[in-house]
This record gives structure tokens, C-alpha cells and sequence, in this order.
């Protein structure tokens, strides 16, 4: 007779009995392993936003119970998680470490990083006095104000150290994805990944707030560092299965040939779908992203939304993708038609800010545009990163993920400190003017639509299979 404290290590054994047959061919098995990293990356993507929806809170004066930040000292700590990853290269250093140490090594080490990064993050927001000031010359990433207060510096550097092992963890959990699901439903298990990290976003946007202003500013942190503790230890569970599976399994991955060496970098940065699919994601985030830390302030000052409920507006666009992301995926396995796709993500990514930028102020247009929002959020990262294997091999996979990332960070770290300077600049009173910032956001999205253009016509000239189904067999 089992006891309900024996079930699960009984159900885990009847999993580790399906590894003796090669990894792809048991869907049990692989599905297993999807929901496991799925849910490692959904607690990083917590933290990830927890701090966008506090914006307004943070910016109250601490005699209303906030901490009397500056919207530039907000924009330093949104973009600082690009900070290490992007100036001490780390993202380059992580996907070296990824391909020459695998999956387990380098998942476990990012979700450390994540939960001490977290943990800095709660220190420096809970137990730090907001008066404390230093002058810093910190125009190299776009901040101009000599002053800052040592509170946004250590929280940044929290923040930076999160960033790390947030970024380690993407490329470990795409490469777990690709080593699993290579010529079954690659789109679709990459979709329900994202599905699951926009649930993670969406719950920071919509339950920070409300947090916040019933219990405190730290809270919702405090939340997101036993997240990513929870991350950790049940991705030590994907490691039993995955040593199991590397023990076991004999194919052609594990010869000599497949390895990494140092030397398969130069096939990687001489191949242009490579740097155009970089450069769409760069264009792509650095839109959405940066604009998500703004928007729930947005909903409060342009369309006079509650500050409890404003971060439930954004929360619409990662609700909408996480039915829709999968669908789109399982639609590219089996359809194809992945470089038309991106266009299509790109052209409705941009039309929507086009329409945020203009003097209208209607709530229920701001949700409306969110819906519209969510599905062009859904559309191209369903077909990005499954693309990505197709042009690159699976020995460089972690790299050309790393040198995806790096770039991604360049622009997720200075975007929201130019948008954060933008806002600041134009600000009386409490008045808000956002046209400015929305056509920056623009620009990048129109930008964004001719790469996405460029990358079908170089897809037929390379014959990279962008456009063809991911299934290879039934």
C-alpha cells in the first residue's frame, strides 16, 4: 500500500523506466521535462517584472508610503538586469559554460544567481533608507542626474546579478526544449514555455500592486525570492531525469563531432539569418519589454486608471499569449510559414503603439489595444526561437542563444533608462506627457518590420526551413 509521501518518488520511477528508449520517442517523458523547465523559467519571469507594475508606489513621497524614486532612478533599475550580462559580457560566459558543461550544471547555477540576486533586491528595498544619496557620473547608460540614491544603486546591482542567471536560464531551458523535442512539436512545447513565463509576468503585473499597497513595497519581492527557490529546487528534479537520459541514451549527439569547440563560433557569426534573427529579437524586446515597465504607470497618468488595478491592464497582454503562444506554436509544426509570421507580429506590434502615441485617452481603448498587443506578443516568439535551430547547429546552440540574449540586453538595459529619462524630461507636476516615449517605441517597431522582411527574403536565398513545419514525422 503506498502512502501519499511515496506517491510522487513512485511516480518519478515510472518516469526514469521510460529513458531507457531514446529521449524523443516518449511523450510521456518529454512532456514531463517541459513542464518541469517551464516552470523554472515561469518563477524567474516573476521577479522579471515584479518591479514594473511598483513604478507609481516607488515614485510616491515617503511620507505616503513609497520611497520618493525619480522616474530616471526607475528607469536604472529596469534596465540594470542587462548590466553585468552586457558590460562584463556574462551572457557570453554563460553559453560557453552551457555548451561545455550542459544543461544541469548551467540550469542549477542560474537558478542560484536568480534566488541570490532576488535576495540582494529585498535587502536593499526593505532595509535601506531611501534618503541615503551618492553622486555617480552615470551618463555612459544614458542616466544624466549626478545624484542617485544608494538604494536604486544596490538594488540595481541585485537586479544585474538576477539578470545573470535569469538570462542562463532562457538559453538552459531553449536547449533542454531543442535536445527534446528535436523533429516532434518543437513550436509548440517552446510555445507552452512562453505561455508559462507570461503567466509569471502576467501574475507580477496584476498581483504586485495590490500587494504592495495592502501589506508593502517588499512584499511582492519577498514573494519572488521563494519563487525562484521553489525554481530551484524542482529543476534539480529535471537533473535526476536528464542524467538518467544522458546515461542511457546513444545517439548522434554524443559523438566527437557534435561537441563544442571554441572554434565553431566563427560558422555561427558568419551566418546572416543568425544576425538577422539577433537583430529582430533586439528590435522586437526592446519595443515591447521597455514599454511593459512604463505601462502601468501609463494606464494611471494618460488613461486615469486606479494605481490598485492600473497593472491589470498590461497584465492582459502575457493572460492573452498564454493561450495563444501555444496555439501559434502547434500552428507552425505542423504549417510552417514561420518568416511570414514574424512580419505579421511585427506589423501589429508596431500599429498598436502607433495608436498608443495619439492624444487619445480612453480606458477601454487601452484594453482594447492590449488584446491586440497580446496577440502580436504571442505570434513572434512562437516562431522566433524554434527558427533558431534551424539555422544554427546543436553544438553552437548555446552560444548563439548567449549571443542572442547579449544583444537582447543591450537593448532591454538602455531603452528603459532613455525612456525613463524621456519621461522625466517631460513631467510637470504630476502630469505625464508620453507621446515622446510612444514614438520612440515606434520607431523601433517599424524598424523591427523591416528585419522581419529582410529575414523571409534571406530564408529563400539560405533555404533555412523557416517556412517549413517543424514535424518530420508523425
Amino acid at each position: 500500500m503506498l502512502t501519499l509521501s511515496s506517491r510522487p518518488f513512485v511516480l518519478l520511477n515510472k518516469i526514469m523506466t521510460k529513458v531507457a528508449q531514446k529521449i524523443n520517442d516518449s511523450a510521456t517523458l518529454r512532456w514531463t521535462v517541459l513542464a518541469i523547465v517551464a516552470l523554472t523559467m515561469m518563477m524567474g519571469y516573476i521577479v522579471a517584472k515584479q518591479m514594473s507594475p511598483l513604478q507609481y508606489f516607488l515614485e510616491l513621497p515617503t511620507s505616503s508610503g513609497g520611497l520618493g524614486w525619480t522616474s530616471g532612478e526607475f528607469g536604472v533599475l529596469a534596465g540594470s538586469r542587462g548590466f553585468f550580462n552586457v558590460f562584463l559580457l556574462m551572457l557570453f560566459v554563460g553559453g560557453i559554460i552551457l555548451d561545455k558543461t550542459g544543461v544541469r550544471f548551467a540550469g542549477v547555477l542560474s537558478c542560484v544567481l536568480m534566488l541570490g540576486g532576488t535576495a540582494i533586491d529585498y535587502y536593499a528595498i526593505t532595509f535601506m533608507d531611501p534618503a541615503t544619496i551618492v553622486h555617480a557620473n552615470l551618463q555612459w547608460i544614458g542616466y544624466t542626474d549626478p545624484a542617485i540614491k544608494l538604494q536604486v544603486v544596490v538594488a540595481a546591482l541585485g537586479f544585474a546579478t538576477f539578470g545573470v542567471g535569469y538570462e542562463l536560464c532562457g538559453i538552459t531551458v531553449s536547449k533542454v526544449i531543442v535536445k527534446w523535442f528535436t523533429g516532434k512539436e518543437m513550436a509548440l512545447a517552446m510555445g507552452v514555455q512562453v505561455a508559462l513565463a507570461r503567466l509569471g509576468t502576467a501574475l507580477a503585473l496584476a498581483g504586485a500592486p495590490p500587494l504592495a499597497e495592502r501589506f508593502s513595497l517588499s512584499t511582492p519581492i519577498l514573494i519572488g525570492l521563494f519563487s525562484v527557490g521553489v525554481g530551484l529546487i524542482i529543476y534539480l528534479l529535471y537533473c535526476s531525469i536528464d542524467r538518467k537520459a544522458d546515461a542511457q541514451l546513444t545517439d548522434a549527439t554524443t559523438g566527437d563531432d557534435e561537441k563544442f569547440h571554441f572554434s565553431d563560433m566563427k560558422d555561427t557569426v558568419k551566418n546572416p539569418g543568425f544576425w538577422l534573427i539577433t537583430l529582430l529579437c533586439l528590435l522586437y524586446y526592446s519595443a515591447l519589454y521597455p514599454f511593459l515597465d512604463f505601462a502601468t504607470k501609463l494606464m494611471i497618468s494618460k488613461y486615469g486608471v486606479d494605481p490598485s488595478i492600473a497593472g491589470s491592464i498590461p497584465a492582459i497582454l502575457p493572460f492573452t499569449s498564454i493561450v495563444l503562444t501555444p496555439l501559434f506554436g502547434g500552428m507552425y509544426d505542423k504549417m510552417g510559414k514561420g518568416a511570414t509570421i514574424m512580419i505579421i507580429g511585427t506589423i501589429m506590434l508596431t500599429l498598436v503603439l502607433v495608436v498608443f502615441a495619439l492624444p487619445f485617452n480612453s480606458s477601454a481603448l487601452a484594453i482594447c489595444l492590449m488584446l491586440i498587443l497580446g496577440i502580436a506578443f504571442s505570434l513572434l516568439p512562437s516562431v522566433l526561437w524554434p527558427a533558431v535551430p534551424k539555422i544554427v547547429p546543436m553544438k553552437q546552440l548555446g552560444t548563439a542563444y548567449s549571443i542572442i540574449y547579449y544583444i537582447q540586453n543591450i537593448g532591454l538595459m538602455l531603452i528603459p533608462i532613455i525612456i525613463g529619462g524621456v519621461l522625466q524630461r517631460n513631467t510637470v507636476g504630476t502630469t505625464v506627457d508620453y507621446t515622446q516615449a510612444m514614438w520612440i517605441f515606434t520607431g523601433i517597431g517599424i524598424a523591427a518590420i523591416i528585419v522581419s522582411v529582410a529575414l523571409l527574403i534571406i530564408d529563400r536565398r539560405k533555404n533555412y526551413g523557416l517556412q517549413k513545419a517543424n514535424i518530420t514525422n508523425k
